[in-house]
């Protein structure tokens, strides 16, 4: 019997979360690699997870599994992982998959201890050494990787950092894969948090993640109230406005803004740096951007060195006239 590879794709209150196919992707090369079934799964209640199950179909996979139990209506970490654990248990997969989403943080240590496992976490690639699969993952800030792999038995879990493989280059299959449904029995018992209403911080509360447009500031827009010029970038191209470390801490935006190793991780089409100098800490929240475009007055900067297109020059007089070429190409 072939070995497994289940990948659990992420449903937010019946939307799917794109960074699932990220995941898909990276499943994708390592089935190539190994030889291994690879399949995938959606868990929740009601129609939307059909129709997810559905979308996920259309991928190359060899079959989609649609979980579907009342407790899992809406999400709590002990349905979710009471739900997993029955199915995981039955399915015996080799390697399950996971996007590494807020909630799969939330869940995914509960399940995989729950099953006496570990898990490896926020996994930024994988190589095969000869029999064994070594997964990468970033430390202290991203100025060291680590390579880690599986002791013990079956199955193995991990989780891939958003960026790690490109969500655009999952491979389609052919015709439909097959859809399976699985009712999930939960015991009531078994969740002891009651869910209430999705939690919003603010009005301006963003999930860059989310975002395919993403223009980023840092130190050298100088004062708060040049954001404005950012912001009129960001709206002219339709995307979202991000800032490193320090111009959040000041204030000047709010923390849900911040991309790094201590904000978000992010994996847009564009990623537009204005005046960021590049510190490992900001790089290793958003180096997995499709297209990096940099403008920095310093040559030097370390940015450029993983831009795609780099500008040499000062933002402020860049930046205007690029809003003004945008807002004539869109016919604004």
């Amino acid at each position: 019997m072939a070995e497994t590879i289940l990948v659990v794709v992420e449903q937010r209150e019946g939307k799917l979360n794109r960074v699932s196919y990220e995941t898909l992707t990276g499943a994708q090369a390592i089935a190539a690699e190994t030889g291994w079934t690879l399949e995938a799964s959606v868990l929740g209640s009601g129609p939307s997870v059909n129709e997810i199950a559905a979308e996920i179909a259309k991928t190359k996979v060899a079959k989609v599994h649609s979980l579907d139990s009342a407790a899992c209506a809406n999400y709590t970490p002990d349905a979710y992982a009471s739900a997993l654990k029955q199915f995981i248990g039955e399915k015996k997969p080799m390697l399950v998959l996971m996007p590494h989403t807020y909630q799969v943080r939330d869940f995914a240590p509960k399940l995989t201890t729950s099953l006496n496992r570990t898990l490896i976490s926020d996994a930024t690639g994988y190589r095969k050494d000869g029999t064994k699969l070594i997964f990468v993952r970033q430390m202290f800030q991203g100025k060291f990787a680590a390579d880690v792999s599986f002791a013990g038995e079956p199955p193995f879990f991990a989780t891939f950092q958003t960026g790690a493989f490109r969500g655009d280059q999952v491979a389609m299959g052919t015709a439909p894969a097959p859809v399976e449904k699985v009712n999930l029995d939960v015991s009531a018992s078994a969740i002891r948090n009651k869910p209430l209403d999705i939690f919003k911080e603010a009005k301006q509360a963003v999930d860059l993640t989310q975002a395919e447009i993403i223009v980023s500031v840092g130190r050298g827009i100088k004062e708060q109230k040049n954001i404005e010029m950012v912001q009129q970038l960001a709206t002219a191209l339709g995307g979202e406005v991000a800032a490193s470390r320090p111009i959040c801490d000041s204030g000047w935006l709010p923390m849900d803004r911040q991309v790094g190793s201590s904000g978000q991780t992010v994996a847009p089409k564009l990623y537009l740096a204005l005046g960021i100098s590049g510190a490992i800490q900001h790089i290793v929240g958003m180096k997995g951007s499709r297209t990096i475009i940099a403008i920095n007055k310093d040559a030097e900067a370390p940015i450029f060195e993983i831009a795609d297109f780099g500008i040499v020059g000062n933002i402020f007089e860049i930046v205007p006239p690029l809003i003004e070429e945008v807002k004539k190409a869109k016919g604004a």
